[in-house]
């Protein structure tokens, strides 16, 4: 099980804000979009409506997002290391990646719904990056998306994320500058609920991962490669974004990015042999000797046809392969919380713990009224919650890659007994598979009401596996092209998926309802839509700012498919 980290000491001044051209280009980006919000109280269907499990809301309206309103009781203060290093996956499988603390994934942040976390990044990588919160309606300046909500940080400096934390829930952290996410950086964000009405005696976090980083020279970038050709990224690491001839920024040779700030040194190693588009290095541009391209034949019935294109080498549960993996001890009638995130790239996993059935309690941080299911699948970023009282023996946490060959696999020990096999698959996994949240129902304390939407919104997922195009609208993403709506309204979002393969498709800065027939459906940030299917959502506009929509299928999104809601 994880550790929990100690709080640190260290206090630190913001050492960067959002800055002055940005925002400024943002109002002139918005300029369309003034005006009064209507003058009804949305408070209490707003995607920031607070369960009562959480801390009591702020009364009347407030000038401030939802994000800043109220006061936490505490800051907790971390330093976080952006870093090459090189971690064991396990069974000898020792690779040069880029890691948080010189850990995959490293180590958890925990903290109080209602506090503050004041996150120092010190960035040793050879190149920009920046952290996004993943599911968090955190104020926008604070989003982590380069260029649109902050500069991203350049190698060698430091960013200082300060943010309250409204609600609490299973959410995790990772860049959000092209391929970096397929690379070891990311670790889980639990907020803890301090009236926390589930009842169980331990909790495991499993953090879900495809991996190519490092394995026989290969790389994101190289990948992206083999996928796109020469078709230049389209994304926040493309080069008209960045605004550097290659898209990243290297420090000069030779130098050593200074010293973090508090002092604090978690171990810089050089650069990898082959970092985001970088040519001319010592590793092949094709990622390697090996095509990582998936044979069309590679498809999932249950997401309506492809289940991606690349065939990774290893899949893990918290960092480690099924040939050595992670184990989780308890004790024999005890009540296991899971908190399951799918931190991968490009894979959708199957889940299921051996002989047992899993209580669904949470989906994306927001309860559901308990539903019991065999396994369950998760798209890329997507979190469960589950409960679970284990039984007497070893078990195999297996998560299947779906639609792929391999699975990543952890240990649930509780007596004695042989570890299962790497190859094992237990039956649960093709019994009642939650495949879409559409089954949850919303548990009252966070359930949106139901009210007429003010404004309504469309768009087309495009592009196809062929030529890699993928876009919204036929079009890639431009920073330009705004979806403008009004503060204080409620607003219907339907996206049409026009392409014969799945997306999940992520909001930032707020949670969403489903939207069906009768009362409005599970609260979500991440959802999967499939091949030629729609997915419908009502949001509340509570949150200001320039907030991405985007397929969290990385390669995607760096191809082009996101694009920006926006209001003041």
């Amino acid at each position: 099980m994880y550790r929990q980290e100690q709080s640190s000491d260290l206090s630190h001044t913001r050492r960067a804000v959002l800055c002055a051209g940005i925002a400024a280009a943002g109002s002139e980006l918005l300029s369309g979009c003034s005006g009064s919000p209507p003058s009804r109280d949305h408070h209490a269907g707003a995607p920031g409506a607070v369960p009562a499990r959480s801390v009591p809301p702020p009364g009347g309206e407030s000038a401030a997002p939802a994000a800043e309103q109220g006061h936490g009781r505490a800051t907790r203060r971390l330093i976080y290391t952006a870093t090459a290093s090189t971690v064991d996956l396990g069974g000898g499988h020792a690779v040069r990646t880029w890691t948080y603390n010189g850990e995959v994934p490293a180590r958890p942040v925990r903290i109080t719904t209602g506090d503050t976390l004041e996150m120092t990044l010190n960035n040793h990588l050879p190149e920009s990056t920046t952290v996004h919160w993943h599911g968090l309606a955190v104020r926008n300046d604070m989003d982590g998306v380069p260029n649109v909500t902050q500069r991203p940080i350049r190698s060698g400096a430091s960013f200082t994320y300060r943010f309250r934390v409204p609600h609490p829930g299973t959410y995790w952290f990772h860049p959000h500058l092209g391929l970096q996410l397929d690379r070891g950086l990311y670790a889980p964000l639990i907020v803890e609920d301090p009236r926390e009405p589930l009842s169980y005696d331990r909790e495991w976090v499993v953090m879900l991962d495809d991996w190519v980083d490092g394995v026989n020279g290969a790389s994101p970038a190289g990948v992206f490669a083999q996928l796109r050709g020469d078709k230049p990224p389209m994304g926040h690491g493309s080069e008209h974004r960045s605004g550097h001839s290659d898209g990243h920024e290297r420090p000069p040779s030779g130098a050593r990015p200074p010293r973090p700030v508090g002092g604090v040194d978690a171990g810089y190693g050089p650069p990898l042999a082959h970092a985001p588009g970088q040519r001319g290095s010592s590793a092949p541009p094709d990622g390697g000797d090996h095509s990582y391209r998936l044979p069309k034949s590679a498809v999932s019935r249950l997401l309506g046809g492809p289940s991606g294109h690349i065939a990774y080498p290893h899949y893990l549960v918290n960092g480690r392969t099924a040939d050595h993996p992670a184990q989780f001890r308890a004790r024999p009638g005890e009540r296991i919380r899971l908190r399951i995130i799918n931190a991968g790239a490009e894979t959708p996993f199957r889940v299921a713990l051996g002989g047992h059935r899993l209580t669904i309690t949470h989906c994306d941080g927001f309860p559901v009224q308990h539903h019991t299911v065999d396994s369950l699948l998760l798209g890329m970023a997507e979190r469960y919650d589950a409960l679970v009282t284990v039984k007497d023996g070893v078990f195999p946490l297996t998560a299947l890659a779906e639609g792929k060959r391999g699975a990543a696999m952890a240990v649930l020990r509780t007596g004695r007994g042989a570890s299962p096999t790497p190859s094992v698959r237990p039956a649960e996994l093709y019994r009642d598979v939650l495949v879409s949240a559409r089954r949850l129902r919303p548990h009252d304390s966070v359930a949106m009401d139901r009210r007429r939407p003010d404004r309504r919104l469309k768009l087309t997922l495009t592009g196809g596996m062929q030529e890699f195009d993928w876009g919204i609208d036929h079009k890639p993403y431009s920073p330009d092209r705004i979806l403008k709506i009004e503060r204080g309204e409620r607003v219907r979002l339907t996206v049409i998926n026009a392409t014969d393969m799945w997306h999940p498709v992520h909001l930032h800065g707020h949670t969403y309802a489903l939207a069906g027939t009768g009362t409005l459906g599970a609260r979500k940030d991440t959802s999967v839509v499939l091949p030629h299917r729609k997915l419908v959502f009502d949001m509340d506009a509570d949150n200001p700012g320039l907030w991405m929509l985007h397929c969290h299928n990385v390669y995607h999104s760096e191809s082009g498919m996101m694009t920006t809601l926006g209001y003041r």
